[in-house]
């Protein structure tokens, strides 16, 4: 993977010298649109081979809210720009600074808080073996996660129960069937909000 290693590093650098008018408009909506609180959200993530690292996200909820670490579509804690800011993946640009340093790629396993990698046993914890990334085949099978949550009755449990299992399945699939030219396919469906076939579904 050392030509995935090096695009991340470059993409990052150029992404960032590139979209800082963006990231500087949206960190002054913040300032504006939701103050009392920071501008950027940071949380302690489980990373590769279980190091924690700290992740970086435009903040997108009110201060001090207290809730649950799933989050569903609609949701109070959620303000009316945060919820633009995730609809467009807006919140996850300062998440270029953390591939940047090496905490993370651009495609990999969306990076759990520490409750939820606990949760991994046996053969499941090979995904820890992986650099979490921005987007991936999980992030983008559940890129709607936010409302398919909040058509359940027990959002939570669905999510433990249903959601999780499955992007762990994906993930160690894309450990064992990792492709440079699958990454680049994922990249731009993010970007271009598309679908892709990989391992025989439409993600």
């Amino acid at each position: 993977m050392i030509l995935k290693f090096i695009f991340d590093r470059l993409a990052a650098l150029v992404g960032l010298l590139v979209l800082w008018p963006v990231l500087l408009i949206v960190a002054l909506l913040i300032k504006i649109k939701m103050p009392g609180g920071p501008v950027i959200f940071k949380q302690k993530r489980v990373g590769r081979n279980g190091r924690l690292f700290t992740m970086y996200k435009f903040r997108s909820m009110t201060v001090g809210h207290g809730g649950s670490s799933v989050s569903v579509a609609g949701e109070s804690r959620i303000t009316p720009l945060g919820s633009k800011l995730r609809h467009y993946k807006l919140d996850e640009l300062p998440e270029l600074w953390n591939v940047l340093i090496g905490d993370m790629s651009f495609v990999g396993p969306r990076p759990d808080v520490p409750g939820y990698a606990d949760m991994l046993s046996g053969d499941d914890r090979e995904v820890l073996k992986l650099r979490p990334g921005i987007t991936g085949p999980a992030s983008l099978k559940y890129r709607d996660e936010e409302d398919l949550l909040a058509a359940q009755h027990d959002p939570q449990r669905y999510n433990d129960e249903v959601i999780f299992p499955d992007k762990v399945r994906i993930n160690r699939y894309y450990l064992h069937h990792y492709s440079f030219i699958k990454d680049i396919q994922m990249i731009f469906c993010t970007v271009l909000g598309r679908r892709m076939k990989y391992d025989n579904e439409i993600i």
